[in-house]
């Protein structure tokens, strides 16, 4: 009897190593034909097909969770205790009929006046046994000195601020009033806008809800008051007024903020906690929850230049809450554009019912307990899937998550190359270098053609009207830069897994160790993606990034569709292609949770990059273009490299790359030919109009004025064409650089040509030295008269000049005491009423052994010599000279401030002799 062949009863132990090792198991004798061996080829329409379905897939997963709106409620619909957007659209038409309204001008006091009467109104007709109180509050002189953000090296003083306070409390419940909810937004706007978005849509929604609530409020436990401050847009003025002087603010024990920073959509959290029993709240109720971590990890990183209300109440007061704000349309953002028209219909019904709900819950719930003292807050880890449910996890499961995942990771891989031996570790070391191809090859093809389209198309960033063509012109290269890099890394790993095979199976056909080869080289490249993942997973656990769940669904998913679906106990079997099902069922839930988010934040990015210029000219015009490049090649990165290991096996490489060329060679078209403006009427680019007015002389000598107008832009680009529009003989260049004390302008346009009218010189600020004692230490006294000025900033070289003191008649504004700084400047930055004080007192106090100053540079590198500079901003001015220039560009978006004055005094000492140099700059800014 012939024995049985043991080929096929080896232990299952044999070939799950072999499955680990990343090598199949082979019999030791070859297959008789090569019908046995399995085809490495895979279809070129089921590639393309998966392509198709991803693009399209995560298409419809922004649309669902992002731009899915509810229908608006009418007033009837809505009842008296529901939300109405037909009521809310009432209070957003009346304030942006009134322009713009900053801090100091009468269409804010007329504002104010509306807010004041609909408040007035909601008492009216509040329910019997609610009480409903309105305050008129006037807040009187004080200064804000946070130290995180924006805020590092300032202090911001306000005066004659007004807001309106609105209180809903149960009438038979007294300790209600004690125990109140926040909600607050600002009433007040930049001087470039109307603030449909910023933050007229908030306020309407606020006056809606507090409609509502007052027919709800006769069951609550808790009061809730509703914050309309002004002063917002100055520094975060009016919060800071309010938790500082308001009786009521004592009582509260959580805040919620309505921002802005674009216009219209869905409003999304994007800040939350500390403690996180709102956010808990709010997601077991919110009808349409949208809040997304990452918003958070980014803004609170720095990586976002703005700060809302919510700072205020979480650092001054100490408060926990929710920040919430809309994004849509972010280049719009503190712009003229920022209009009713944009405002799509359902963003308030959203914002509405969404609150209505959480503040029905927590206002019927007892105080929220205070956290414990000695473990503090368990931070939350929150995100949306489709704007339908949020999902909550605490900071301290998801440690004991994370670090499981990464320890049961680390085990399978430590045991791979234990078992898998000197093959399985070259193989993973092959396999982590088709990563970093991948990686480097993607980012040089997306910041090379970033980079030139810098240079070959009408403006630096082309795409800000049409955010989709960042698809083509930059996610086209991306794909192919990242198809390129992984094939290198299949390639060597081919060529390595050719050569293990030509030593241990040599009895075996070449073509036949080449097939084996292809398919171990594409198993490796998809287990390269978890490698990936699991990389980010460790870092952003160590880091404690709130976004850290994103690397775990993009990790745990693939590498259990690959677990269930690849790995195998089953005796020795040949190479098989990877199933098609392993990557649907591995991908389904991470693009189902992330892929909306991933293009949401790209709008976002784009929008914010047309701000990129804190300092225009200081920037090259390309860093916008690469900073995109660089984004959308790391998201390609990293959701694409499961999809592109499917590839290298297939025909379907000549298809992609055909294809991808075709898409950018479109979209460079659309560019070029300007069927694809980079601008447009509703997104525009802001130009800055400034007429200045320079004053120069020493102390106690006759003061020699001149007199320009200066063109310039936060946005990266030329002004040559706003120039050659507007004509008046505008000069364009860097040979003069305006320093404008909070920041400096390197690149603009100037002309002198019909400029010496539509200014006073009585209206100049004056900086007065009344006293330079130098004793054992010198103390300089400064009077400060900002004439018709009540917004102006000051900044103090805080090198030479260790403290100082700011008063003025109705007493102590700052007082001295430690003063931060930021690049070597403290800035003090004043915003007031109509009846703001307008003369001051500021003393300085020298650093000890001062002998003489040096020259001192910004933190862009721009050399200062001046020891304090002061801008000033005259209210409601407006030369005829700037008004006949913006009529002039019609197509172009652009802000207008109103008067600056810049004011520059020097103390310079050489042989106990002091001169005092001004320099004094004022105009439309």
């Amino acid at each position: 009897m012939r024995k049985r062949s043991q080929s096929h009863s080896e232990p299952s132990h044999s070939s799950l190593r072999g499955e680990i090792s990343g090598v199949s198991r082979i019999d030791k004798d070859p297959p008789k034909s090569n019908d046995n061996v399995v085809s490495p080829k895979r279809s070129t329409y089921l590639i393309l097909a998966l392509f198709v379905l991803v693009i399209n897939g995560s298409w419809a997963v922004h649309h669902y969770q992002f731009e899915s709106l509810p229908e608006p409620l009418t007033a009837k619909q809505a009842g008296k205790r529901g939300f109405s957007e037909e009521e809310a659209m009432k209070h957003v038409k009346a304030l942006v009929e009134l322009g713009p309204h900053p801090v100091g001008s009468d269409a804010l006091d007329v504002a104010l006046q509306y807010v004041l009467a609909a408040a007035e109104n909601i008492k009216k007709m509040a329910h019997w046994e609610v009480d409903v109180d309105v305050d008129f509050f006037h807040a009187s002189s004080g200064a804000n000195r946070m130290i995180g953000g924006l805020f590092k090296g300032k202090t911001l003083v306000y005066s004659d601020l007004k807001h309106i306070v609105l209180r809903i409390s149960p009438k038979y419940a007294s300790d209600a009033v004690e125990n109140a909810i926040l909600v607050s937004s600002h009433i007040d706007t930049v001087f470039s806008t109307e603030g449909a978005g910023d933050c007229s849509s908030c306020v309407a929604v606020m006056l809606e809800l507090a409609r509502g609530i007052s027919h709800w409020a006769h069951g609550f436990k808790n009061s809730i008051i509703f914050l309309f401050n002004t002063g917002e847009e100055e520094g975060l003025d009016g919060a800071h007024s309010f938790i500082t002087q308001h009786p009521w603010s004592s009582t509260i024990h959580m805040a919620i903020d309505l921002e802005a920073m674009g216009i219209g959509g869905k409003s999304s959290i994007f800040q939350a906690g500390p403690d996180p029993w709102a956010i808990e709240n709010f997601a077991m109720v919110a009808k349409y929850p949208s809040g997304q971590i990452i918003a958070q990890d980014l803004f609170s990183s720095g990586a976002i230049k703005s700060a809302t209300d919510f700072q205020v109440y979480k650092e001054v007061a100490g408060l926990s809450g929710l920040d919430f704000a809309y994004v849509d349309n972010s280049a719009v953002y503190h712009t003229k554009n920022d209009k009713l028209k944009l405002l799509k219909s359902g963003s308030l019904q959203h914002l509405g019912e969404n609150m209505l709900a959480f503040l029905l819950r927590v206002a019927a719930k007892s105080k929220a307990k205070e956290a414990d003292e000695k473990s503090g807050y368990d931070n939350a880890i929150y995100f949306d899937i489709l704007g339908k449910y949020m999902i909550i996890y605490h900071q301290r499961f998801a440690n004991m998550l994370y670090n499981s995942v990464i320890m049961q990771s680390l085990m399978i891989w430590v045991t791979s190359v234990l078992i898998g031996g000197y093959t399985a570790a070259i193989s993973l070391a092959l396999s982590f270098l088709s990563i970093l191809l991948m990686w480097i090859c993607s980012l040089t093809f997306s910041v090379l053609v970033a980079f030139i389209l810098s240079f070959v198309s009408s403006w630096p960033m082309p795409f800000v009207s049409s955010p989709w063509l960042v698809l083509g012109l930059l996610g086209a290269p991306a794909l192919l830069g990242a198809l390129t890099g992984q094939h290198l890394g299949y390639l060597a790993l081919k060529t390595y897994l050719s050569h293990i095979f030509a030593q241990k199976k040599a009895n075996l056909s070449p073509v036949i160790r080449s097939d084996w080869a292809k398919l171990d080289a594409e198993r490796w490249l998809y287990k390269a993606g978890l490698l990936q993942w699991l990389v980010l997973l460790i870092v952003g656990n160590y880091y404690h990034v709130g976004s850290s769940y994103l690397a775990l669904v993009w990790l745990v998913s693939p590498a259990f569709a690959y677990g269930l679906l690849e790995a195998t106990l089953s005796p020795a079997r040949l190479p098989k292609p990877l199933k098609t099902i392993t990557l649907l069922m591995g991908l389904s839930t991470p693009f189902l949770i992330s892929a909306g988010m991933f293009i949401r934040l790209a709008g976002t990015v784009i929008g914010t990059v047309v701000r990129l210029e804190r300092n225009p000219g200081s920037a090259p015009e390309w860093i916008g273009n690469v900073i995109i490049g660089v984004y959308v090649a790391a998201i390609i990165c990293l959701t694409s490299v499961y999809l592109l290991s499917y590839v290298h096996i297939s025909g379907a490489k000549t298809s992609i790359v055909l294809g991808s060329c075709i898409l950018f060679g479109l979209s460079l078209a659309a560019v070029l030919s300007g069927i694809a403006p980079p601008f447009t009427e509703d997104t525009s680019r802001a130009v800055n109009v400034v007429h200045v007015v320079n004053t120069t002389g020493r102390h106690g000598e006759k003061q020699a004025t001149s007199s320009y107008v200066s063109l310039f832009s936060l946005t990266p680009g030329k002004l040559t064409k706003e120039a050659e529009q507007i004509g008046e003989g505008f000069v364009c260049g860097r040979e003069g650089v305006l320093d404008f004390v909070t920041f400096t302008v390197k690149y603009s346009c100037w002309t002198h040509d019909n400029v010496e009218t539509g200014w006073n010189k009585f209206d100049i600020p004056t900086l007065h030295v009344a006293s330079d004692v130098k004793e054992d230490e010198r103390v300089t006294k400064v009077i400060i008269d900002t004439k018709i000025s009540t917004r102006w900033t000051l900044a103090i070289n805080t090198e030479e000049i260790e403290d100082f003191r700011l008063k003025e008649d109705s007493g102590e504004l700052i007082p001295l005491d430690d003063k931060s700084s930021a690049d070597g400047w403290h800035i003090i930055q004043f915003a007031g009423g109509k009846n703001a004080p307008t003369k001051f007192k500021l003393t300085l106090f020298w650093v000890k052994n001062y002998t003489q100053p040096a020259r001192r540079k910004d933190g862009e590198g721009f050399l200062r010599s001046f020891l304090i500079g002061l801008r000033d901003v005259a209210n409601a001015m407006l030369t005829e000279q700037v008004d006949s220039m913006t009529v002039k560009l019609p197509q172009l978006g652009f802000q207008i401030y109103k008067s600056t004055t810049r004011y520059k005094i020097d103390l310079l000492s050489s042989s106990f002799q002091d001169y005092i140099d001004c320099h004094i700059y004022k105009g439309i800014f």
